[in-house]
């Protein structure tokens, strides 16, 4: 069941009432009596979702699962291996060898 905000036209009263979304909207202010309350067109409640987490991929099957993983292993770059330390230089020259 939803909550309301509500606002007395006469003496400007505002409060919050928990109604069923089937219940006619109340017409009597409960600060000054009179029959000039008005239910609010508020922004609503957004969802919040606590605890661990909620994911796209948490309910998706294992075969999209294996083929979702596949792909991230096709994107990812080979390593170089730059401990070989090869380089066309000559130790203590800064130009690089020339082939003749």
């Amino acid at each position: 069941m939803p909550t309301y905000d509500y606002e007395c036209d006469a003496c400007k009263h505002k409060w919050e009432e928990f109604q069923s979304i089937k219940a006619e909207p109340t017409k009597k202010c409960p600060e000054c009596g009179k029959k000039k309350a008005k239910r609010l067109i508020g922004i609503g409640a957004g969802v919040i979702f606590k605890g661990s987490g909620f994911y796209q991929t948490d309910y998706r099957s294992s075969a999209y699962q294996k083929s979702a993983d596949a792909d991230k292993a096709a994107q990812t770059p080979p390593k170089s291996d730059s401990s070989s330390g090869k380089s066309d230089t000559k130790s203590g020259d800064s130009k690089p060898a020339s082939k003749d």
